[in-house]
């Protein structure tokens, strides 16, 4: 009879062993857990996890298994309730506490951390508001724009916005790296990612006032208590690092990989594998139906220019002397246009003073004048606000793109080619939710085929990078290229290749939302089976781009560079190219060109192109 017993209470405990076994399993494959840890299907099929941080995990392999995090967790998650170790590791993963709480039955207890709850009551979390700063052409790693988390209290008001938190995630370069540096370690996931918390003001005067960067505020569809889960998993990433890309785990695929553990079947990242453009992440948040219509904070800049719009000549020149110490002057002014001037002085010196990091102890006290002069005029301000955009950043169209086209050529052979560009926008792409004279393209290749069957790369660029900021009665701004890769050029009846790395230095005028013209001094590296020896260029590119609308643009350009080659004293080349957005994501674009290297090759193509 005893081994009866005995043999029954083996079998039960087999069979209770077993379903745990299969229930940790089952657990250990679910979507939120895979989330929690930050898990991700490697090469092999294998499990890893995008935290790089040793702390993060409570396994020895947790970063590679997550069973055997699972599994570590759930035995640290059981100890006494008297044990400190089991405290601190219920503290340290409220998010993990509370999700597995509900999944496995036990008496385990509620949470009771007194330095959460007081994180939490501080913060005093009831909803969460994702942050847009436009692109930044002057830094590396903000070249497509950023985005960030304002996480908004209960008691927040319109008035009390920048005092909230921001939630933000960036690398953490090394202060000696220089701009090429700082890129190639950012392209190549050399710098630590971290998660921070601060107040959102100090983010708003970096990019809205110091950068002058458009910020777009989009309030989320989520819950208090998906609020709540998002919050929880943030107090786990304390002590966690990813490797930082800016391609693809970036600050706005990390915020994606946040913001998806408000509830288990939320999937907000597993779209990008290869890229994590911001305005294609915020482009899922509103196909996952979370956002809202977005609220439009221009920068200092485009609020200052739009001013000067408002003013004539001579206004804005009585505008410069008062900023610059000078007296005001009244000449027949109403007091409607004099307000304007001392307001348009006020804010002119107060960009500058941030702008070019004037003296504060010189500049401090003029600003402060101006106040006390404008403060005896009874008026209210006679400027507009600038106008909001047309589109929003994630109305734009596709970042990736793909086209197919045809070449015509009269001196080598006839093409069609086929494209593939990575990211993200160039000069004559559909311009509504990009910033306008500015042109970042990446990862651009493009191969052809002859029609007599003979297949080739034409051109492969790395980076062309482009920003045509335009001069006017406010700023004096300066504009620049680069472009480095590999294309092919005219010589007797072929295109032979070359390496090259190019880059200019100019001046724009005019509107890049209408007529826009620019000249850059330019200075290029050359090698390959075109030149006999590294070959140096020195020359110009000039450009008029029209903006016919917004679904037709028309550029006429052209650069003629002078090399230190012996076989071919320069190159040169004029293009008029007509730009057809067909719809968001599709577009038709011609061009006639006529190009001269050893020889000369007139050319005219046309192409389709899908945006995605």
């Amino acid at each position: 009879m005893k081994k009866i017993l005995f043999g029954l209470l083996l079998a039960l405990f087999s069979t209770y062993s077993n379903a745990q076994s299969i229930e940790t399993n089952t657990l250990a494959t679910h979507p939120y857990w895979l989330k929690l840890g930050h898990y991700r299907l490697a090469t092999l099929g294998d499990w890893k996890s995008e935290v790089d941080s040793a702390e993060f995990f409570l396994s020895p392999v947790g970063k590679t298994s997550p069973y055997d995090e699972l599994k570590a967790t759930i035995a640290a998650f059981s100890g006494k309730n008297t044990d400190p170790k089991t405290t601190q590791y219920r503290c340290q993963f409220p998010a993990r506490y509370k999700w597995l709480k509900t999944k496995i039955e036990n008496n385990w207890p509620e949470l009771n951390c007194p330095e959460l709850q007081a994180w939490q009551k501080i913060i005093n979390p009831k909803g969460v508001t994702l942050v847009f700063p436009t692109a930044f052409m002057n830094s590396p790693s903000s070249m497509f724009g950023h985005t960030l988390l304002r996480i908004d209290a209960k008691d927040q008001t319109r008035h009390k916005e920048l005092l909230a938190f921001a939630v933000n995630f960036a690398a953490e370069p090394d202060g000696s790296d220089n701009a090429a540096m700082y890129a190639l370690k950012g392209l190549i996931g050399s710098y630590p990612g971290k998660f921070s918390l601060m107040p959102y003001y100090k983010k708003v005067r970096e990019y809205n006032d110091l950068e002058s960067r458009d910020i777009w505020e989009y309030k989320l569809n989520l819950s208090e208590l998906q609020v709540e889960l998002i919050l929880l998993h943030l107090w786990e990433l304390q002590l966690a690092t990813f490797d930082y890309f800016f391609i693809d785990e970036n600050c706005s695929y990390q915020l994606l990989a946040l913001l998806q553990l408000a509830q288990e079947d939320l999937d907000l990242t597993s779209s990008f594998n290869m890229q994590a453009i911001p305005s294609d992440t915020v482009a899922v948040l509103r196909n996952n139906n979370l956002l809202q219509t977005p609220n439009y904070r221009p920068a200092f800049g485009t609020k200052l220019y739009h001013y000067s719009t408002q003013m004539t000549d001579e206004q804005l020149d009585d505008a410069r002397e008062l900023m610059q110490g000078g007296s005001l002057n009244t000449r027949n002014y109403s007091q409607s246009q004099l307000v304007a001037i001392l307001e348009m002085a006020y804010e002119w010196l107060n960009f500058e003073f941030y702008d070019k990091a004037l003296n504060r102890e010189e500049i401090a006290p003029r600003l402060t004048k101006l106040l006390l002069m404008r403060s005896k005029y009874n008026v209210a301000s006679p400027f507009t606000k600038p106008n909001r955009p047309i589109a929003s950043p994630e109305q734009g169209h596709g970042s990736s793109k793909v086209s197919l086209g045809r070449v015509q050529n009269n001196n080598q052979a006839n093409l069609t080619n086929f494209g593939y560009r990575l990211a993200y926008h160039d000069l004559l792409d559909r311009p509504e939710g990009f910033i306008a004279g500015a042109q970042i393209s990446f990862f651009d290749l493009e191969a052809a085929i002859t029609d007599e069957g003979n297949a080739d790369i034409e051109h492969f660029y790395l980076l062309d990078a482009m920003s045509l900021a335009p001069d006017n009665r406010v700023f004096d701004s300066w504009s620049w290229n680069f472009k480095m890769g590999f294309d092919r050029q005219p010589s007797d009846n072929k295109r032979l290749g070359r390496f090259f790395t190019k880059g200019g230095y100019g001046k724009s005028y005019g509107d890049p939302n209408n007529v826009h013209g620019y000249i850059l001094g330019q200075f290029e590296l050359n090698i390959g089976d075109i030149t006999d020896q590294l070959s140096t260029g020195i020359g110009s590119e000039a450009g008029i781009i029209w903006q016919i609308n917004n679904n037709h643009k028309l550029a006429l350009t052209g650069n003629v560079l002078w090399l230190t080659d012996n076989a071919a004293s320069k190159h040169s080349e004029i293009a008029i190219t007509w730009n057809y957005a067909v719809s968001r994501n599709v577009s038709l674009r011609s061009k006639v060109q006529h190009a001269q290297w050893h020889s000369h090759n007139s050319s005219m193509s046309l192409a389709m192109q899908f945006y995605f």
